[in-house]
């Protein structure tokens, strides 16, 4: 399909890429699994921060639509998904304010969740806005200087899944608005257990930047797969998933969860499946695919975690 025969509909769904949002809702599934599991779970505030994660996701969307464009990152010879702004199909002002207005949306879910929280929410809140901006705008692009896959690694998991298990637990442990962190509203089983979600969500990125490594050398951005190559860039791939993996095996020596826990491996056929791609391929032919299958993996693999700590 040319852009020309793309709508103005179509092409606002493609800039908020909302195949992207299993990496906003995953976190929160593991979130809410450990929560069951130590009888904290409380729907509101996990709802609010699904809401929450999904803004940030859409708004980082457009940011890396809009700044990449700007920047001159996309360029003819990209081999992903069409970018509306550096296409034309929809004005980059028009990105950017929407842009804004996601990320300001976001802001007012989060007040309910500072609420709750109270200012160590607040200060996680503003950071990870921040660093959606940051990602790809402001004077240190953190994807232009290999710094991305850091922050997905932090904000889609290891702060998206701690915060979610956080304001659950704060809204049934302690008072509204803490100054600090409550006693007991952030185990280190949180921690462990955000890891795996960290680690396939920056398998996201890996993909998208092993696919792009060639366009990205052209213009000057210098990812970890355009740093180090494409071996590196498959190791950790490979390296991530083991991680993945690694945690429900650790949850199920500790004794502290069921033989449930271990459910994620009913996953791990589709990881095998990618992980051969990823090690074989880097045309776009192979990796878009590739790509959507990484995100289905972090979907499924959250959902059978989320199972196997709650039941």
């Amino acid at each position: 399909m040319s852009t020309q025969d793309i709508s103005r509909t179509k092409a606002w769904v493609m800039a908020a890429r909302p195949q992207t949002l299993p990496a906003a809702a995953a976190p929160i599934l593991a979130g809410v699994g450990l929560a069951l599991h130590d009888d904290v779970f409380a729907f509101l505030p996990a709802l609010a921060a699904f809401v929450g994660a999904a803004l940030i996701q859409v708004g980082t969307n457009f940011a890396n639509d809009y700044y990449d464009a700007v920047q001159g990152a996309d360029t003819e010879d990209r081999q992903g998904f069409t970018r509306v702004t550096s296409s034309g199909l929809i004005e980059a002002s028009e990105v950017k304010r929407a842009m804004y207005l996601t990320f300001l949306a976001a802001i007012v879910v989060g007040s309910y969740l500072v609420y709750v929280g109270g200012v160590p929410i607040l200060v996680i809140g503003l950071l990870s806005v921040a660093s959606g901006i940051a990602y790809t705008g402001g004077p240190y692009p953190l994807g232009y200087h290999g710094l991305g896959d850091v922050f997905v690694f932090l904000f889609f998991g290891v702060v998206a899944v701690t915060g979610t298990y956080y304001v659950q637990a704060a809204s049934v442990l302690a008072a509204p608005f803490p100054t600090g962190v409550p006693p007991e509203t952030l185990p280190l089983a949180a921690v462990i257990a955000s890891l795996p979600i960290a680690a396939i969500s920056t398998n996201i990125l890996v993909v998208n930047n092993v696919r792009d490594k060639e366009e990205d050398t052209k213009t000057g951005k210098r990812t970890l797969a355009v740093r180090f190559g494409y071996t590196f860039s498959r190791v950790q791939y490979v390296g991530l998933l083991v991680l993945a993996y690694a945690v429900p095996v650790y949850f199920w020596a500790t004794s502290q969860f069921d033989w449930t826990v271990l459910l994620p491996f009913l996953s791990l056929p589709l990881a095998a499946r990618v992980a051969r791609t990823m090690v074989t391929r880097t045309d776009g032919e192979a990796l878009n695919p590739a790509l959507e299958q990484t995100g289905q993996l972090l979907a499924l693999y959250a959902l059978l975690f989320a199972v196997g700590m709650g039941v």
